[in-house]
């Protein structure tokens, strides 16, 4: 399109000049500013809602209602494209978040619907009219709904982002968020800078769409629309008084369609794309049919070989033992249901150790399609050994039930990182009491068990150390959404040994850990909601991130772990060692610490509110910029801690001890420190709403620069 052409008119009269801001400011100027209010006010629209549910969920006080179905979904939905890790927020929320959440879901998508019907309708949005831009088809007119969407959804928004995406995907920057936010930024203003061939650029969204920007804001006295056969021009005659007449012409060209060009040659474009759609239809149909036809004989085949191997294992056959042990072994080669069966009954029916072996290593054989037999033949004598019955039959039980074991031990160990899926959900591989004279304990050390399914499965007494429950899929990038996660909910794992073990993102919900060994365990963003930890052993694990809700760590030695912004809600740590843990930005509201030792802890910007840590350990515990609200701190011993920026109002502060008590001189062998360098930091904290703070902690507060109405 060709620049507007200006025409003076020495004809003068009495009307009003162009307004101001119409000569100081371009179109193409507010243009972009009407977009970028646009985008603002949308964006806008959802952060607050986010923000002011995110500051309610904060709030200890308000009631817990479970998520809302509505987010979880919009959260997967969002999580998978963006190749965002898996994550397991809390279950529960404050109720004003609910609402406040989906309404910063719902906000935005309402605003973009209505200023789409605005553009469609009157060809502007709110902030195009307020800065005088108006979108308008060839005739002049507002260019519709139907326009409006393909030019805003599919033109400005779907195709540039669509580009942007595969770009990023399929490039050395995957899964880097930040490269992908500065192409799509790139692209969408890329699209907006207009095509270069065309006299005048328009935007690629205006030339897909058939749709025109105009200037709404100078005043016009008659405005005319010339249709000629190659161009309309839309002309703005402006007569001011001392001011020549103006005359603004827009050609705009019209553009054909190539299709009506060459309608031959469209139409031998359509015949050849519906015949290469037939061909494939055609050719896969056919491959279809011949794998069927190629997996019933390689069937037939397997079967007939299943019948003559049978045949020789017969009691008439007379078969010598080596020559019925290379025939178990043949049965185990063959890759067929038949035969796994039979040597699962083979397996628990035997008697002789040595057959038993070669049985076992059959089923090895077989590989991961043997643990389904396996695992029916587990359950079977699981239920059977919890009925009572003659104690011989037990222990015959038992012991059929222990060559199962071993033989899916054998199984996992062998094809290390190759059972993604594989389910174990309910299997006895445990003892079901920590005292009972189990003859087998499963022992997978160093063995990758990514995408393993145990959910609710016995693995009292268990050894993984150094064993691997995450691995990356099949982009080989971590914390993404295709990485291969186990299952371990409600498992039973009483006394088993994790050390160095990777859980990272693995689900573990309502499992029992109890006194189990995890140290030096990767355990970050693991969600362990209501998991059994007492008396567990997490020394220098990483709990970074991991979901605790209302989990017992009861006893729990967790010194020099990291929970960095850790959620521990209502969690029970009732005399567990702490020592050293980073805690800091963790979530340990409504927490239960009474007796527990947090000496040298960062707790940092933590969430203590309503937390009891009465008669705990506090001892040069860093709690900076913490909350401490309605807390517990009676008969706390709070020496060398450091309260800086902390809020602790509400906060019942009976017996607590600031500083360690003046020792007789006579009564040590060794000087002591000075007392100031053992007492707590207590500078700029504001006490006035704290709770029983009795004469001796008031001259405390009030000497070390603390805040309290009661302060000289």
């Amino acid at each position: 399109m060709t620049n507007p052409t200006v025409k003076r008119n020495t004809n003068q009269s009495g009307q009003s000049t162009e307004p101001k801001r119409t000569k100081l400011i371009s179109l193409k100027i507010r243009r972009f500013a009407a977009w970028t209010a646009e985008i603002t006010l949308i964006i806008a629209s959802g952060l607050v809602p986010f923000g002011l549910g995110v500051y309610a969920n904060s709030r200890t006080e308000l009631n817990r209602v479970p998520l809302n179905p509505i987010l979880v979904i919009t959260q997967r939905a969002i999580a998978k494209p963006l190749a965002l890790p898996v994550t397991y927020s809390t279950k529960y929320l404050a109720w004003p978040s609910n609402f406040l959440w989906i309404s910063a879901i719902l906000a935005p998508i309402t605003l973009s619907l209505w200023q789409l019907y605005l553009l469609g309708k009157t060809g502007s949005t709110m902030p195009k009219h307020w800065l005088g831009v108006k979108v308008v088809n060839e005739q002049g007119t507002p260019a519709g709904l139907g326009a409006a969407i393909v030019r805003e959804g599919l033109g400005r928004w779907a195709i540039p982002l669509s580009i942007a995406y595969m770009l990023w995907r399929y490039s050395f920057a995957f899964p880097n968020l930040s490269v992908l936010s500065f192409i799509a930024v790139m692209a969408v203003l890329v699209e907006g800078l207009g095509l270069p061939a065309q006299k005048r650029p328009r935007s690629f969204h205006d030339v897909l769409a058939g749709t025109y920007t105009i200037d709404a804001l100078a005043p016009t006295k008659s405005r005319q629309l010339n249709n000629t056969s190659n161009n309309y021009s839309t002309s703005q005659q402006i007569q001011g008084n001392n001011q020549p007449d103006l005359s603004v012409s827009i050609p705009i060209e019209r553009s054909v369609n190539p299709a009506l060009r060459n309608p031959n040659l469209t139409l031998f474009a359509v015949g050849i794309i519906s015949m290469i759609a037939v061909l494939s239809a055609l050719v896969g149909t056919q491959i279809y049919i011949q794998s069927q036809i190629s997996l019933r004989r390689t069937q037939q085949v397997n079967s007939e070989k299943f019948i003559a191997l049978m045949q020789q294992l017969s009691p008439d056959s007379r078969a010598s033992y080596e020559s019925r042990r290379n025939t178990i072994l043949a049965i185990g080669g063959i890759n067929d249901v038949q035969a796994i069966k039979f040597l699962v009954d083979l397996l628990v029916k035997e008697d002789n150790p040595q057959n038993q072996a070669v049985i076992q290593q059959a089923l090895t054989n077989e590989g991961l399609s043997a643990i389904p037999e396996l695992k029916r033949m587990n359950q079977f004598l699981a239920n059977e050994l919890d009925t009572p019955g003659n104690l011989q039959d037990r222990e015959s039980e038992q012991k059929q039930l222990g060559l199962g074991q071993k033989t899916i031990n054998r199984i996992l160990a062998v094809y290390s990182g190759k059972i993604n899926e594989v389910d174990l959900s309910h299997v006895q591989l445990g003892p079901k009491a920590t005292n009972d004279q189990y003859l087998f304990n499963v022992s997978l050390d160093n063995v990758d068990l990514s995408g393993i399914n145990l959910k609710a499965a016995n693995l009292n007494r268990g050894s993984f150390q150094g064993s691997r429950f995450h691995s990356p899929g099949n982009d080989g990038r971590w914390d993404t959404d295709d990485d291969v996660i186990a299952d371990l909910t409600q498992a039973q794992l009483k006394e088993s040994n994790f050390s160095g073990a990777n859980l990272s993102r693995v689900v573990m919900n309502r499992s029992d850990l109890t006194r189990a060994i995890l140290n030096r365990a990767n355990l970050s963003n693991a969600s362990l909601v209501a998991a059994k930890l007492s008396s567990a052993q997490l020394m220098g694990s990483d709990l970074s991130g991991a979901v605790l809700e209302d989990a017992s760590l009861t006893g729990a030695d967790i010194s020099n772990a990291k929970l960095i912004g850790a959620n521990l809600d209502e969690a029970h740590l009732v005399r567990a060692s702490a020592v050293g843990a980073q805690l800091s930005y963790a979530n340990l509201a409504k927490t239960d610490w009474q007796e527990a030792d947090l000496s040298e802890a960062y707790l940092d910007r933590a969430n203590l509110n309503n937390a009891n840590l009465r008669a705990a350990r506090l001892t040069g515990a860093i709690l900076r910029s913490a909350r401490i609200e309605d807390a517990d701190l009676r008969n706390t011993d709070l020496s060398r801690a450091d309260f800086q920026g902390a809020k602790v109002a509400g906060t019942d502060f009976q017996g607590a001890t600031f500083f360690p008590g003046q020792q007789d001189p006579g009564d040590q062998f060794v000087q002591t420190p000075d007392t100031k360098s053992q007492a707590a930091i207590v500078r700029g904290v504001d006490f006035s709403e704290a709770k029983n703070l009795d004469a001796r902690q008031l001259a405390f507060i009030c000497t070390q620069g603390g805040i309290h109405p009661r302060c000289p």
